[in-house]
């Protein structure tokens, strides 16, 4: 097998040279945006300054949305559920089409990383702003893309990535490689078909579990085996390669804090790292580009041994980031102007010498979800919604806005806040400072976590790896303690709230007032039940309107 993939990888070599001279300059001047929300705007603003005009795509959800009214035209692309709205490929080809646009960008998530929807957009002769399908095929294959590295001199973690996925091979396999190790599905991303066997007796349960879940969730059930490194850390390199055969690297971020398998807050560079060996990982994430002819912008992860520093390949996003704006911040680059330029043909803005990094940058990704309870995704309404004031050194990359809604069907990301700082504690500083002055009313949001894991000691001093979260819990949800005065307000808040909101009607289906023949000193006007800690114990409150006479203490009492 690894026979077969060096030869591939020679062949992509050849083809992105001898491609050099075939290159076809394709001015672009619309675009149609194949997603929805934060990054759609994104793309829409840069657009918007180079003078490319932007066509939107929306669910029915979605038909008021802010990408869809900064956009120059919007077009409806089917129902709520993605299956049925942003997955639709041949769809979203037909709008674009109708529109009259030369390119369509993907995003991230939805068809960004689709083979099938980049060879579609091939054979309309539309431009796909990715990476040849043939890349996003080589790296969408985890057992693939460790091969095809370890032939470009990639440093790869030990394991098996093999074909054959009897139980027999993969124990044998296991008892080769040592305890504990990691078993990852060869497809996919986001944690799914993960599972650590953290010895021997534990392999055969992990293995079936991780087969499991990754066939439900990407139709294939073989994995791949890694010696399981104890105290990760997460960092990854972008890269951009021109169809020229020219790829650079613009330094490097760390996104080691994760919960769920999923990055919460990342920063550029990456914490700690002596210079050589920032210019190593860059160097061999543009080796990694080079052998699978990678056109476009892309990120090489490296899992990264917390002890030694010593770095391996993990898998590549075939993709633009969501966490690219930091690499932005610290480069002085817009890597959406890149995308645009590098698509119509034009070679890379920049060499590897000419780009600089200036400063230190945070993103915090902020999120509608209950951190308390283990990070569940949240949705409601955005009843009040105040920001940072955006400048030169803050971005608030966002796509909603006051009373829009984060819906149940799509990722429940409200924003991200991105910062910059001459150093990593003038930007950690301006991150919680920032995040202070974010305020969200309707539904339950991450920011005090956020601001309470960026103050975090350990945190401030750049000790990151995957599992902060987990060895640190103590202190990062330390537990509730209410007071009653404080208890008091809320209710009372809720009351003045929703009498602002329904006036004369609020209460009106009470009970209590619309009972006949009675006459009581107080009357009941509403009953809440206020969520009072993390344990899931509620309070009830009773909120009472007096009428005339003293209170009756024993008959609220009884009540």
């Amino acid at each position: 097998m690894y026979t077969r993939l060096l030869r591939n990888v020679l062949t992509l070599r050849t083809y992105s040279t001898k491609s050099a001279a075939k290159v076809e300059l394709r001015p672009i001047n619309k675009i149609l945006i194949a997603n929805r929300g934060e990054i759609a705007c994104r793309v829409m603003r840069t657009a918007r300054r180079l003078g490319v005009r932007t066509v939107a795509v929306y669910s029915d959800p979605d038909e008021h949305s802010l990408h869809t009214s900064i956009a120059d035209e919007a077009y409806r692309v089917g129902e709520a559920a993605s299956a049925a709205s942003y997955l639709r490929g041949q769809h979203i080809i037909d709008i674009a089409k109708r529109a009259s646009c030369q390119a369509i960008h993907p995003g991230y998530g939805f068809l960004s990383e689709s083979v099938e929807f980049a060879e579609l957009c091939q054979r309309e002769n539309i431009i796909f702003m990715g990476p040849p399908s043939t890349a996003i095929r080589d790296m969408g294959i985890k057992s693939t893309s460790k091969a095809i590295m370890d032939a470009a001199g990639v440093p790869i973690i030990n394991g098996y990535h093999g074909e054959d996925q009897t139980d027999e091979r993969l124990q044998a396999e296991a008892d080769k490689i040592g305890f504990p190790l990691m078993i990852k599905a060869v497809r996919g991303g986001g944690g799914k078909g993960m599972r650590i066997a953290e010895n021997k007796e534990d392999f055969l349960t992990a293995l079936n579990s991780a087969r499991n879940e990754s066939q439900k969730s990407f139709g294939d059930s073989s994995v791949l085996l890694e010696r399981y490194v104890r105290s990760p850390r997460h960092v990854e390199v972008q890269v951009f390669a021109d169809q020229y055969g020219d790829a650079v690297y613009l330094w490097e971020r760390d996104c080691s804090v994760q919960r769920r398998h999923q990055k919460i807050i990342e920063e550029a560079p990456a914490p700690g790292l002596p210079e050589q060996l920032r210019r190593q990982l860059g160097e061999a994430a543009v080796r990694a580009a080079k052998a699978v002819g990678y056109v476009g912008a892309g990120t090489v992860e490296f899992i990264m041994d917390k002890e030694d520093l010593s770095f391996h390949f993990m898998e590549m996003n075939t993709r633009l980031q969501v966490e690219h704006p930091i690499s932005e911040m610290i480069t002085g680059t817009d890597l959406v102007e890149w995308q645009i330029r590098i698509a119509g043909g034009e070679r890379l803005p920049l060499t590897q010498e000419q780009i600089g990094r200036k400063g230190h940058a945070f993103e915090a990704r902020i999120y509608a979800e209950n951190p308390r309870g283990g990070f569940l995704p949240g949705a409601g309404p955005l009843r009040y919604l105040a920001t940072p004031q955006p400048n030169d050194y803050v971005r608030v990359e966002t796509g909603v806005r006051e009373g829009d809604e984060v819906s149940v069907h799509y990722d429940p990301m409200i924003a991200k806040l991105v910062v910059w700082g001459e150093n990593r504690a003038q930007a950690l500083n301006s991150l919680i400072a920032r995040l202070r002055e974010y305020h969200i009313t309707g539904l339950e949001t991450n920011i005090n976590f956020l601001i309470d894991l960026a103050a975090h000691p350990e945190f401030q001093e750049g000790n990151v790896h995957t599992g902060f979260i987990d060895e640190h819990f103590e202190t990062l949800f330390p537990p509730i303690e209410i007071k009653d005065e404080e208890l008091c307000k809320a209710a009372i808040a809720l009351v003045l709230n929703e009498s602002q909101v329904f006036g004369s009607n609020a209460g009106k289906n009470d009970p209590f007032n619309a009972a006949q023949n009675a006459r009581l000193n107080y009357s009941l006007i509403r009953s809440y039940n206020l969520k009072g800690n993390d344990k899931g114990e509620f309070y009830k409150f009773l909120i009472f309107k007096r009428e005339y006479g003293e209170l009756n203490e024993e008959y609220l009492s009884s009540i």
